[in-house]
């Protein structure tokens, strides 16, 4: 008779702080849980995630898997090391071998500390220029494209020794809702599918350890089901058609496309019996409590059936085993600064034929005051640094702004002066549709390039290193030879 697994030992939850507490220790030990998924709550500095991590190692076991968010750009939650470039600058770049080499130095930064699971690669094929939570987190439009840098990252990861988990499968490209907020649907027919969305993670399936489900219902493969809770998209498409062993381990069930719709505990036992491997049951303790109560009664009554969970758990046991959460005595991150900032600068995109104002000029430069926070992704650069970066080159007189539909487009021409509009935004804004800058700096949302009718300087992101290679553009040291996903 196969064993039953813990509740605790098909599930992976999050802690509330910088430092592992008793309460939390013992919640994680009481239940079995081996599973541990770190935020920017739970990061401060090297020396502290180290020890975080040492102390979730000595409670979890050699089972032990403990992962993060860290695909590069927006999403990064550490900021003591240097900034790499996300997905689509290294797709604006177009070098493979770039790719590896920025993918094996964030896996390095990883094993540092003793994390043994990044939630990356994405291999979301952005074909919408509408979509508000993927955007420049993927490499491009082109699934040809994606596929390449995909597979140069996945041998990042694993020349490292960190376990990479390719995401959202099958595919969050082509989405105008956030399924943090909402619950999308993408009604592509198969044939469609086939060529864009599942076009990547069936191609690099076998290089990839683990599978992230996205929380969205695809008609063709599933008229009733999102990806997370599909049987008929995990089990027989993923295991028996394509014949995937990797893990299947689901995005974050807390999110409203899943806990607004189906509830916790209830969505746990249908994306288990569904094909995944491990739930997230992340958020509050009531939350990974009720998660724990429904999954230990699905598996007493027999309704998850425990030969498909004692595979499960095997197979959450051989990542562990092939990627061990131990800490790697790797070079000093500080030695791929360069790496990193050659690779911001080798994706910087000129878009519409922009022209520097000459250094010296008197310019004024418009530009988001604060901008702020959005789920998974970190603020963007604020006003008041970048003028003054841009005080380096220019002699600026700032014009900060809350809202861009309060921007008065003819009284700031009155000025006289070259205008230099920054956006620093997470989403797009039709606002700046009637923006009338003589140059653009897109330093977040590449697409925002759309919206504003002039040329464009274009970044992919906001970072340190990102709006360094844009000084040394306005300076004419360097150009911008990336190229635009649109």
């Amino acid at each position: 008779m196969t064993p039953l697994p813990q509740p605790g030992e098909l599930l992976m939850v999050d802690i509330p702080g910088p430092t592992l507490d008793d309460d939390t220790a013992a919640h994680l030990q009481r239940h079995g849980i081996r599973s541990v998924c770190l935020f920017g709550k739970n990061v401060q500095s090297e020396p502290q995630l180290r020890a975080l991590c040492a102390d979730l190692r000595a409670v979890l076991g050699a089972g032990a898997l403990i992962a993060i968010d860290h695909e590069g750009g927006a999403i990064l939650r550490p900021a003591f090391w240097p900034f790499a470039p996300g997905a689509m600058t290294l797709g604006a770049a177009d070098a493979p071998a770039l790719t590896e080499a920025v993918s094996a130095a964030l896996a390095r930064q990883l094993r540092r500390v003793g994390v043994n699971w990044n939630f990356a690669p994405v291999l979301d094929v952005n074909v919408n220029p509408a979509n508000p939570v993927i955007g420049e987190r993927a490499f491009g439009a082109d699934s040809a494209a994606v596929i390449r840098h995909g597979r140069a990252a996945l041998r990042g990861h694993a020349e490292a020794g960190v376990a990479a988990c390719v995401k959202h499968f099958p595919g969050h490209g082509d989405t105008v809702l956030d399924s943090h907020l909402a619950l999308p649907t993408v009604p592509k027919p198969r044939a469609a599918l086939d060529a864009t969305e599942l076009a990547p993670f069936r191609a690099l399936l076998p290089e990839s350890p683990a599978v992230m489900t996205a929380h969205i219902v695809y008609p063709a493969l599933d008229p009733q089901h999102p990806a997370t809770l599909s049987r008929a998209i995990l089990t027989d498409l993923l295991r028996r058609d394509w014949g995937y062993e990797g893990v299947i381990v689901t995005d974050s069930m807390g999110m409203q496309a899943i806990d607004g719709h189906y509830g916790r505990g209830e969505a746990a036992v249908l994306a288990l019996g569904a094909g995944a491997d491990l739930v997230m049951a992340l958020g509050r303790r009531e939350a990974q409590d009720a998660t724990l109560v429904a999954v230990a009664e699905a598996l007493a009554t027999g309704r998850l059936d425990p030969a498909q969970m004692s595979a499960s758990l095997g197979r959450l046991r051989a990542l562990a085993q092939t990627f061990p959460a131990q800490v790697a005595h790797t070079p000093d991150p500080g030695a791929d600064e360069a790496l990193f900032a050659q690779a911001w600068a080798a994706g910087l995109t000129a878009y519409r034929t922009p022209q520097a104002p000459p250094p010296g000029s008197h310019i004024l430069l418009v530009a988001w005051r604060a901008p702020e926070r959005h789920n998974v992704s970190e603020a963007g650069a604020d006003a008041e640094t970048l003028a003054r970066e841009l005080g380096t080159v220019y002699d600026v007189q700032l014009h900060p702004f809350e809202r861009p539909e309060t921007l008065d487009w003819p009284a700031l021409r009155a000025h006289g002066k070259p205008i230099i509009l920054a956006t620093t935004a997470r989403h797009r804004a039709p606002a700046l549709q009637g923006a009338q800058p003589d140059l653009h700096l897109a330093l977040y949302n590449p697409y925002a390039a759309l919206d504003v009718d002039a040329p464009a300087l274009i970044t992919y992101g906001f970072r340190p290193e990102a709006r360094r290679s844009v000084l040394a553009w306005l300076r004419g040291e360097q150009t911008a030879d990336g190229t635009a996903p649109f």
